[in-house]
This record gives structure tokens, C-alpha cells and sequence, in this order.
């Protein structure tokens, strides 16, 4: 049997082109699995666009609304009508007299209380306005006593002799000492925050004013219009006997008995023709210290679907009252005219606009860093973050506004994940502000 001619230089080079192949495929797969194992490692960034805009503080609650286009006439006085000014039809305007009373002895006296309040009330201003200014000269005095025991520290710990006696510090010198950097760095401390509340507590003041002035108008002998409008069910008459009508509590305010809360007597209403609207909202502690007369604010109803009303903030009831262990204040806001349908009653949802910070840059306060006493932000350039040093102007519950460091557009690191390679990029939403003027930044969370 005759056996196969093999040609020995084919098969050599056959298998020399399969090791080749071999080796290529290795190489491929092992370069293929660094770069794999290499894009899984690298950090994906969450970032957000710095943008420049305005911040809006606010703060919101619920409660509904209280009045229509009308508004009562009320008093608290008791006593006899001496003369009515008005009658039923007649168009009047804010503080136009409306009757006026001789008060009767319990009158007078819950008059004299009211205005005893009212002079407390305008005390305690003058009150926490001192307690400013003395804070801000404790404060400068403890700073100044910073420096001199550090001073006098670091003479002791350059081993200088003790200026009071010429010789070395003995140990328990040298304990006094570092005893009296801590104590003043701790006074300081104490002053500083007692500045930094003040003004909360001068304006905290200031409304309590307001409220004793309305109580004691309340109970004045001259009875006056809540508002602009025409009169209507006006029921006084010269010569009629007004008495004063009382519940029995245990939080009286601003009567002449200790258990006994006199209660408003309703004597007319005051029709608005420009049919505006009132709301009542219920605000906290924290809250109400924060909202003054004037400021605006923005509302829904649940009646009627994605429209946004605005008005401002009317009156703030600085009185309150308690329910089962918390406090809340009612804020009356006015809304602007609008030719909708709204009934006393219907649920209300409110914003009120408290503080403002325009033309600032705007970033989400997760991209906010602070160490030792420098806050820094990240900025993403090139796909590498780098710190920058900026200052702060201001923030609100999720945006930080920013004064300098930052440039609009900046694209800012807000969080880091080693998933996957890439970056993650919200932007800010600009929305224009239902009062007309300036933009507002509502949005510039986090990234996704």
C-alpha cells in the first residue's frame, strides 16, 4: 500500500499562519477587555448647567378663601351710638368713620388695656432694637478679646516671660491662659448668634405692634370702614345700646377679664364693586416671622385647574392661636382682580414670595462644598472636574445662588457614580414670573 506524498513546507506554514491567527485573536481580546474593564471604571458625573437668573425664597400653605367681594364691619366697643356718618349705599374708603360710640365703663376699661398693650408692644421693638446693638458691641468686644489672649498665648508659647509678673509662665498660668482663648472664642460665638437673630426678633416685634394697634382700634369708641366698597345692612341707629358679647376662654388677650374673650360684633358689610378676593392661610412659628404686609404670592384653587392666581400678603394676624400644642397664624392675602367665579370657602394652595437675589448664577445646593471656612464648587471641563472657589449669596430649599467664582454656562458636578463612563446633564428651567419683569429660576436640581 502506497502511502500519502505529504508536503512538509505546506503543512509548516499552515501552522504557522494558525499560530499567528491564535495569537492576533489574543491580543484583540485582551486589548478589547482592558478598554472594556478601563470605560467600566470611569466615573459618570452628574451635572447641572450654571445659569444666571434670580433666587426665590418662599415659603406656601393652605387655607381657603374668606371673603368674596364683601367685607364685615365689625367692633368689639361696647356702649351707646352717639352718631352714625354713613348709611346703607353710601360709597366709602378705608378709615372712613362709620359710627361713633360712648363707651360704657367695661368698654373703657378693656380700651385702657388695649392701649397698655399697644405701648408694651412699641416698647419690646425699642427693646430687641437694643438688644442688636448691644449684641454687635458684645460681639466686636469678644473678637477684640480673641486677639489679645491669643496674644498673650502665643508669647507663652514662645516661652516670653508673663508681662504680670516678669517671669515664666508657671502651669497653672499656662492653663488660664488657654482657658481665656477658649472662653472668649465662646463669647464671641454667644454674641454672634444673638446679632444674628435679632433682626428676626425686631421684626417678630414690629407685627406684634400691628396686632395691638388693631386691637386696640377694635375696641375704640369710633368705628371705621375695613375697606373700600358701599355699605350695606347697616344696622346702627343713634341712641342704640351696643353690648359686648364674650366666650369664656382661658387664653384671653385683650379684655378686662381674665377668663372672657369679647367677641367682634358684625354691624354692616362693605361691598368691593372690584370684586377682590381674600384668602386665609394658616402659617408656623418658623414661618410667619418671615411674611410682612405687601409681599407677593401666587395661588391655585382646586376649582379650577392649571390656572395660577396672584395677589399679596394683606394683613398678618400676629395673635395666633394653639390646637393641640402647636401654634399657627393666619395671613390674610389679597387677591388681584380676576373675573372668575370664586366662592368663599374653596381650598386654597399659596406661595408667598419672601426674599429675592436677582442677577446671581444659579447651581443646585448639592454642588455646594465647604471646608474650613471656603466653599467650593466643582466645574467639569475637558471631562475632568476642577474646584473653584465661590461665594454665596443666598439659597432656598434647592438652589444656592452664587455672587462670583462662576461663570453662566458652567457646567457643574452635582454628584459622582462608578457605573459607567459618561456624564449625566441637567439644566435649569426658566420660567417667567406670573408678576411680570425678571425671569425667575424655579428649576436646576440635581442631575438625573
Amino acid at each position: 500500500m502506497k502511502l500519502p506524498q505529504i508536503n512538509l513546507k505546506n503543512l509548516i506554514n499552515s501552522k504557522k499562519k494558525i499560530a499567528l491567527l491564535i495569537i492576533i485573536i489574543a491580543v484583540l481580546g485582551f486589548g478589547g477587555w482592558k478598554l472594556f474593564a478601563k470605560k467600566e471604571q470611569a466615573p459618570s458625573y452628574q451635572t447641572a448647567i450654571a445659569e444666571k437668573g434670580m433666587l426665590v425664597t418662599s415659603i406656601s400653605g393652605s387655607g381657603s378663601i374668606s371673603s368674596g367681594n364683601s367685607t364685615k364691619i365689625t367692633t368689639k366697643a361696647s356702649g351707646t351710638v352717639k352718631t352714625v356718618y354713613v348709611k346703607n349705599g353710601d360709597t366709602v374708603t378705608k378709615d372712613d368713620k362709620i359710627a361713633e360710640l360712648t363707651l360704657d365703663d367695661y368698654a373703657l376699661a378693656r380700651q385702657s388695656n388695649a392701649y397698655i398693650a399697644y405701648l408694651d408692644a412699641v416698647e419690646a421693638v425699642k427693646t430687641a432694637q437694643k438688644a442688636k446693638t448691644d449684641a454687635d458691641i458684645a460681639m466686636w468686644t469678644a473678637r477684640q478679646a480673641i486677639f489679645d489672649t491669643q496674644e498673650e498665648q502665643e508669647d507663652k508659647n514662645n516661652g516670653d516671660p508673663n508681662p504680670d509678673t516678669h517671669e515664666d509662665y508657671t502651669d497653672s498660668e499656662k492653663v488660664v491662659v488657654d482657658k481665656a482663648v477658649d472662653q472668649a472664642h465662646e463669647a464671641f460665638t454667644i454674641a454672634e448668634l444673638k446679632y444674628k437673630n435679632a433682626d428676626a426678633e425686631i421684626s417678630n416685634s414690629k407685627i406684634k405692634v400691628t396686632a395691638a394697634w388693631q386691637d386696640y382700634q377694635e375696641v375704640s369708641a369710633t368705628i371705621t370702614a375695613p375697606a373700600d366698597g358701599v355699605v350695606s345692612s347697616l344696622t346702627l341707629s343713634p341712641e342704640m345700646v351696643i353690648e359686648s358679647t364674650t366666650s369664656t376662654s382661658s387664653t384671653s388677650t385683650s379684655n378686662a377679664s381674665s377668663n372672657a374673650t369679647v367677641t367682634a360684633q358684625q354691624i354692616g358689610v362693605i361691598y368691593n364693586l372690584d370684586a377682590q378676593f381674600q384668602a386665609t392661610l394658616n402659617l408656623t412659628e418658623s414661618d410667619i416671622v418671615k411674611v410682612k404686609a405687601g409681599q407677593k404670592a401666587t395661588l391655585t384653587l382646586d376649582a379650577f385647574e392649571d390656572k395660577t392666581f396672584t395677589g399679596q400678603v394683606l394683613a398678618v394676624d400676629a395673635t395666633g392661636s394653639v390646637s393641640s400644642g402647636v401654634t399657627s397664624y393666619p395671613v390674610t392675602i389679597l387677591l388681584d382682580k380676576t373675573t372668575e367665579n370664586i366662592y368663599p370657602n374653596m381650598a386654597v394652595e399659596a406661595t408667598i414670595i419672601v426674599d429675592t437675589i436677582d442677577d446671581v448664577i444659579l447651581v443646585p445646593s448639592t454642588a455646594i462644598q465647604t471646608a474650613n471656612g471656603t466653599t467650593t464648587v466643582r466645574i467639569l471641563k475637558d471631562g475632568q472636574p476642577t474646584s473653584a472657589t465661590v461665594t454665596v449669596a443666598g439659597n432656598n430649599d434647592s438652589q444656592t445662588a452664587i455672587s462670583s467664582g462662576l461663570n453662566d454656562g458652567d457646567t457643574i458636578v452635582t454628584g459622582v457614580a462608578n457605573t459607567s463612563a459618561g456624564t449625566n446633564t441637567s439644566k435649569s428651567q426658566t420660567t417667567t414670573s406670573v408678576f411680570g419683569g425678571s425671569s425667575m429660576q424655579f428649576g436646576g436640581g440635581p442631575g438625573r
